[in-house]
């Protein structure tokens, strides 16, 4: 309990600090823009901003990596079409530039762009026919299906009935780009879940591997990369490209 009393003050410290270097850069931009009246400043107008000047930009690895990882497939394979389930809106709204995209998702996105459709779909039941599609992406999805988050039902194996969905879908020689955390198995309710290498290789046993990249517990890119790095993760990024 002490330590946390520490914890606090002394991040709230830290807080009046920056909120003091703030108010000083403001009396100084005033000052700078004392003759100039290209714009309103008013100190009723402030917007802090307190934690972005830092040495290096900071990104959340898993998420820049992984549509990058999917992008330069997808640049080689050249598809027609291709069709994604509900990975990241940034992924389906740039791919969507090149290649014709449909984006499917429990909860669909009000998208506005040219190349690019986006409907409903449900995971544990989807609308496709077998061995339809030929290029097909579900990146950082699957961990979450059955736990609740989004309004979907309870399912313990919720997960592995999409897996199910998405293999019996997938055309004979088509591809799937197929992304979730990886390490050592746990569920982090009602987050996500994360799985071992051994357990996503398990339930792909019948696909061919084309290729196993990681994002590292440390934020680090590896491409392809191997079981044994990918078991000593608590919370990787595992990259798999599979061919049916």
């Amino acid at each position: 309990m002490i330590k946390n009393l520490k914890r606090n003050i002394y991040n709230n410290l830290y807080k009046i600090k920056l909120f003091y270097i703030f108010k000083n850069d403001y009396l100084k931009f005033e000052k700078l823009s004392a003759k100039k009246n290209r714009f309103i400043l008013s100190w009723r107008n402030k917007y802090p901003c307190l934690s972005d000047n830092t040495e290096k930009t900071k990104f959340d690895a898993h998420y820049i990596y992984h549509p990058a990882w999917a992008s330069r497939i997808l640049s080689k394979t050249k598809p027609t079409k291709h069709i994604d389930i509900s990975s990241t809106l940034h992924f389906c709204s740039m791919l969507s530039a090149f290649i014709p995209t449909e984006f499917y998702d429990f909860r669909p996105a009000q998208l506005n762009l040219s190349n690019l459709k986006s409907k409903k779909a449900d995971l544990s039941s989807l609308q496709f026919h077998d061995n339809s599609i030929e290029s097909l992406s579900c990146m950082h999805t699957i961990e979450h299906i059955g736990l609740g988050r989004y309004g979907d039902s309870l399912d313990p194996d919720g997960d592995l009935k999409a897996i199910k969905e998405l293999k019996r879908v997938l055309a004979k020689n088509g591809n799937l780009l197929f992304v979730v955390p990886i390490g050592k198995p746990k569920i982090m309710f009602n987050a996500h879940r994360i799985y071992s290498y051994d357990q996503i290789m398990g339930y792909f046993n019948d696909f061919q591997l084309n290729d196993f990249s990681l994002v590292t517990d440390k934020g680090i890119f590896l491409s392809s990369s191997n079981k044994k790095t990918a078991d000593e993760q608590k919370y990787g990024c595992g990259c798999f490209w599979f061919k049916k």
